[in-house]
């Protein structure tokens, strides 16, 4: 039987995938182009929430479903709270985009979507094996990590950010619906970098997270339990979940792009889209993609795209620091959040600023731990 032949196969329906697959079928020069999306779930629950920082409106508005500038932060001996100004802190919600590409991918018919589990992607035949049968295109985009990769490796350090948030309504008023918890450390660290993330919707209810930066995940109670302690210190009195989200993302600063080749390129997470010293994703995959849409007009090979910039290396020493340091992540943010501008925090972790912004930046760290950082990577 012949394999089905496509100009454009994305692997994983992700908001990485997805995102590419609306911004391809929306531009014209891509009409008369064969688009596959593989994806295995059914993407029918609210299986995350995406937050990102903007200025001003943006092209994703119309799924945003809470806004905030204003923001607050605080650790053991100090708290701040700042506006977020110019930037607006935004969410979104995944069951909302989910349904907003439903209805795209009913309007274009050179986009195909198919559930299938995919086995296995052939480099050298440009196929993707699937439970339903084989695709081939001389252009693959993948979504897919492959965590082995990261884990039997040791050039480059591997936390991870790993959290169990639950959507809980409370008996009594103890949020404020217009400002976001960006980290709470004062809590107990046990040894590790550990904060809880507050997104209010309104007085009793919120989203709460209990993130880790770490190397090693915690049983499932662990989270629940410093959630409910959480909640209870705050005076929540009784409260109800309405919705539990669980995630992991690699903090590394691993050079992904090796893994490209002229005709497979990986994306998200599993290109090195998560800002490395965060796990943040989403609002640098838009732009990624952005930027992909544009490349892929100029016919040039998948491998050409990726680029290494300053960036990632700013990213390595802070990871080569906190993996060294994890217990002292509090320090770490505190020091962040006490000595700079949250607009320049903000424009930092989004790869905006200029070199004497960073350098000024860089400064406000324990000096001797990002030299010595330095100096292992140069020597």
């Amino acid at each position: 039987m012949e394999t089905p032949n496509y100009n454009y196969i994305i692997c994983g329906g992700g908001a990485s995938g997805i995102l590419l697959a609306t911004k391809l079928v929306a531009d014209p020069f891509f009409s008369d182009k064969k688009i596959l999306l593989l994806e295995k779930d059914p993407k029918t629950t609210n299986d995350r929430t995406w937050c990102f920082w903007e200025k001003g409106e943006g092209e994703l508005d119309h799924l945003v479903s809470k806004k905030w500038n204003s923001a607050f932060f605080k650790a053991k001996n100090f708290k701040k709270y700042f506006y977020t100004k110019p930037f607006t802190y935004k969410l979104i919600r995944g069951i909302d985009l989910y349904k907003n590409f439903n209805t795209i991918k009913s309007n274009y018919k050179n986009l195909e979507y198919l559930n299938a589990e995919i086995i296995k992607i052939d480099r050298i035949n440009n196929t993707v094996l699937t439970d339903k049968g084989s695709f081939s295109s001389n252009s693959i985009f993948s979504s897919i990590l492959d965590i082995d990769l990261l884990n039997n490796q040791n050039k480059f350090p591997l936390l991870k950010q790993h959290f169990i948030g639950q959507l809980v309504e409370t008996e009594n008023k103890i949020f404020n619906p217009t400002v976001v918890t960006f980290m709470d450390f004062d809590l107990p660290q046990k040894n590790s970098t550990r904060f809880m993330y507050v997104l209010p919707f309104s007085k009793t209810k919120a989203l709460v997270e209990y993130t880790l930066f770490s190397s090693n995940e915690l049983e499932k109670d662990e989270y629940t339990d410093s959630i409910k302690t959480y909640l209870k210190n705050l005076n929540s009195g009784n409260f109800k979940i309405i919705e539990t989200e669980q995630g992991c993302i690699p903090m590394t600063a691993y050079k992904f792009k090796s893994n490209n080749s002229e005709n497979l390129l990986h994306i998200g997470t599993a290109g090195g889209w998560t800002k490395a010293s965060t796990g943040y994703t989403f609002l640098n995959t838009v732009n990624k993609t952005k930027e992909l849409v544009l490349f892929l007009k100029k016919g040039k090979t998948l491998n050409k795209f990726e680029k290494i910039t300053r960036f990632w290396f700013y990213d390595l020493l802070f990871l080569d620091v906190l993996n060294e340091h994890n217990d002292m992540g509090s320090f770490i943010f505190k020091r962040m959040f006490k000595k700079n501008k949250p607009e320049i925090i903000f424009k930092f972790l989004d790869n905006k600023t200029t070199i004497w912004e960073e350098l000024n930046f860089i400064k406000t760290f324990k000096k001797k731990w990002f030299v010595q950082a330095l100096i292992k990577r140069l020597f």
